[in-house]
């Protein structure tokens, strides 16, 4: 085809353009395009027949504007497939950024998105994916959400192609792949978003304005669909597992062991069935994810609260959206965290739309409190059970009521939450998402000489409220938590209770036009937190003003001051309340300049408080130098290199004398064979180098090796080799055969540290190998 003009540019459109919305009504065909129809200077074969989509907009840099690029995009079907095919022009093809990459590993590239609205309801899309050479991604779209949930994958076909005027993509997604209403005519809702990554440039078709909160609600209508089938399609998805393994037993601390085993073999299976079009039933017997990446690493010292870590395993993942309470980046406190079931041999899952009305449904074991405990501990062997349910009811156009209920088991103890959850559409830039739950919660008496059964009974509520407003030159979160002493989550992810927590954050952008500054302006977050007594326990305020420039760089200095108020019920050995004043100062500095490099870099410097000071002693002021940098280098279209060096340093007020040096380093490498064989090497280095006069804790170091080879051939159709190894500066013999050896530190849990030296306390050779069987 010829190659891109640059347009003029008229004036940007008015936000009222984007109250029309246009409808593409798409042929049926009798043969399926190929993407060399595409190829030429014209289109070929039947590749005529499609309905053609031009005219893309800008929503970033310029919103409103025409893209720079030319994109066109042919749509049709057939009885199986829908086909959508991207001829994406370029006036500088030589700055396109494709790379053979693992799957869903594109956002750093050149690709185009398709999102369909299925059900036309502005709540729920499916997203399909693909960068210039092919490389697919896919996921779940919720209204709402900040980021596309990519745990669901489903089975469709994509090429890509770089031509001297651009590049081509096509795909075909099979409609038993999709969820969809049953009916002799379809109508849906959709988006096609073509990201230039070398300039951060969005080009939507329609327009999708940034000065309208939401994608789907401004999305075209889809017409022609004619006597197509859903998904009435059950997949079955056993695996086969081999691994052999030798790792360290501390569930009795007073004698720590090696354990593990030459052979173990491991089956188990994933199936799905959809139910009535659009529910869908998903059923895992023995899951294993071994396969699994390790989490990403963050600075777990000197830590009052739990360190959020986010799901990564497919089971739970896959139509998460569907359990509101935890969407978003802003949220509320989420209500349902899936980590907390974390060795299940049994889960079922019932998630969808039947009408207005959207339900989520779990149900899992956990062999993870009976695995824990020495054999000889009353609990051993046994297992907790969780439930939860969510089901919301649409309330016009984008609102929705729903009612929520989670359940935790085990041994004669429960925590059980309920209540209500809303979502209101205020206004076109303006949402509002608030929850009102109470708790029930018998806690486990462990005095007792059984240790099953029950203690202490608590009562707790919690309610929460959040406004988000979002424009083309403002972002807004007002947040207001009301939770009670009693409240308590087994289920959910809530790191402290008795609280009154007001806070807002608000940012503001200038875009200047035809600059080289794309946007520039003031951040500012404000916290301010009470206790149920009136007792000020928190507050918080921050500044920076951001700026943001081409090439996906962006600056922004920060200043901001706290305070933490500690509480005798906060740490034992405080006789009364202890207040703490901390001023901090950084930066935060991120660039993509070439496709080969990608950097970020986070430094801060202020006070803190050490809550880990020597036995004896209470919390005291200290310094904090904190550093987190991450690098990533793609030296070759294949190979991506992705580096991040974490360091958090604190020296006490009064003394000068460090308390520790904390340094995590971690570097992962990615070497993508082709689009179904990929290799995979992550190292990871934690070295905690402590003082024993200022400091409780013990100096510990960790040497982490994963390798993974992975042949996908599709979702579900996987073979995985994997190896593991881990070392840590333990004491030969773990100090079990040398009581009183001055080289082991002091200590009465768990085995002894030696300040010189590795040993491998765990290590793993695993073979897995899945298949699945689709009808």
């Amino acid at each position: 085809m010829a190659g891109a003009q640059k347009p003029v540019r008229p004036p940007e459109q008015p936000p009222s353009a984007v109250a029309s919305r246009p409808r593409v009504q798409i042929p049926r065909l009798a043969a399926a395009p190929h993407i060399e129809d595409f190829l030429g200077s014209t289109v070929q074969g039947a590749a005529a027949q499609l309905a053609e989509v031009s005219g893309f907009i800008q929503q970033l840099p310029t919103d409103g504007a025409p893209a720079s690029q030319q994109t066109q995009v042919y749509l049709g079907y057939d009885d199986a497939n829908l086909y959508v095919v991207w001829v994406c022009l370029d006036s500088s093809p030589g700055q396109i950024r494709a790379h053979i990459s693992r799957r869903e590993n594109i956002l750093d590239d050149d690709y185009v998105q398709v999102n369909f609205d299925t059900f036309q309801d502005h709540r729920h899309g499916i997203v399909f994916a693909s960068n210039a050479l092919g490389i697919q991604a896919d996921g779940l779209w919720t209204e709402g959400d900040t980021a596309l949930d990519n745990s669901w994958d489903g089975v469709w076909r994509s090429q890509g192609t770089l031509t001297a005027q651009g590049y081509v993509v096509w795909m075909a997604m099979p409609f038993r792949t999709l969820r969809f209403r049953h009916g002799s005519e379809q109508n849906w809702g959709i988006t096609l978003l073509r990201v230039i990554a070398r300039s951060g440039e969005r080009d939507y078709w329609p327009r999708v304005s940034s000065r309208v909160a939401g994608e789907l609600n401004q999305a075209a209508t889809l017409g022609g669909l004619e006597n197509v089938q859903p998904g009435h399609n059950l997949q079955l998805n056993p695996y086969l597992s081999f691994r052999s393994y030798r790792s360290l037993d501390t569930r009795d601390a007073a004698n720590p062991r090696f354990t593990g085993k030459t052979a173990e073999t491991r089956p188990g299976m994933d199936a799905k069935l959809v139910l009535r079009d659009s529910l869908v039933l998903d059923v895992t017997v023995n899951p294993d994810f071994s396969q699994v990446e390790s989490d990403e690493p963050q600075n777990a010292v000197n830590q009052r609260f739990e360190l959020f870590y986010p799901e990564k395993r497919p089971f739970f993942l896959e139509n998460s959206n569907y359990f509101a309470s935890s969407q978003g980046q802003y949220q509320l406190t989420p209500l349902v965290f899936t980590r907390r079931i974390a060795d299940p041999e049994f889960g079922i899952k019932l998630t969808g739309k039947l009408g207005p009305w959207t339900m989520g449904m779990l149900a899992a074991d956990d062999k993870s409190p009976g695995e824990i405990v020495p054999a000889g501990d009353p609990l051993f062997g046994k297992k907790a059970a969780f439930f939860v349910a969510q089901v919301a009811h649409d309330i016009g156009s984008q609102s929705s009521l729903g009612v929520i209920y989670t359940d935790r088991e085990f041994a004669g103890s429960y925590n059980r939450v309920g209540g209500l959850d809303l979502s209101i559409r205020l206004a076109k830039n303006w949402t509002s998402r608030m929850h009102s739950v109470v708790s029930s919660t018998l806690e486990q008496d462990t005095t007792r000489a059984q240790g099953a059964s029950a203690g202490r009974y608590r009562f707790g509520s919690d309610h929460e409220v959040v406004l988000t407003g979002s424009g083309r030159q403002f972002n807004s979160i007002t947040e207001y938590q009301d939770i009670s002493p009693g409240f308590r989550t087994e289920v959910g992810f809530l790191q402290r209770t008795d609280i009154r927590r007001l806070s807002q954050y608000f940012h503001f952008y200038f875009r200047p036009k035809d600059s080289w500054l794309l946007s520039w302006g003031p951040e500012t977050s404000a916290e301010l937190n009470y206790d149920h007594t009136g007792v000020v326990i928190h507050y918080s305020y921050s500044f920076d003003p951001v700026f943001a420039f081409k090439r996906n760089t962006y600056f922004a200095p920060i200043v901001s001051t706290a305070s933490d108020t500690l509480r005798p019920q906060d740490f034992n050995g405080l006789a009364f309340n202890a207040k703490f004043v901390q001023n901090h100062a950084g930066f935060v500095f991120g660039t993509n300049p070439i496709r080969q490099i990608s950097w970020r870099t986070l430094l801060s410097r202020g006070g803190t408080v050490n809550v880990v000071p020597t036995p004896g002693q209470t919390p005291n002021e200290a310094d904090e130098t904190s550093l987190v940098q991450t690098m990533t280098i793609r030296p070759a279209a294949r190979l991506q290199i992705d580096n991040t060096y974490i360091l958090d340093r604190v020296v006490h007020n009064r003394g000068g004398h460090s308390v520790f040096n904390n340094h995590i380093a971690r570097t992962k490498w990615n070497y993508q064979v082709n689009r179904e064989l990929s290799f995979r090497l992550i190292a990871q280095y934690n070295g905690l180098l402590a003082s024993p006069t200022e400091s409780s804790l013990k100096a510990t170091k960790n040497m982490n090796f994963d390798f993974l080879l992975t042949y996908l051939l599709h979702p579900g159709t996987a073979l995985y080799v994997g190896y593991n190894s881990n070392l840590q500066n333990l004491l030969p013999g773990l100090c079990a055969r040398v009581p009183g050896d001055l080289a082991c530190e002091a200590g009465t849990n768990g085995p002894l540290r030696t300040p010189y030296g590795f040993i491998n306390d765990g290590r793993q050779v695993f073979f897995k190998i899945s298949y699945l069987f689709q009808r």
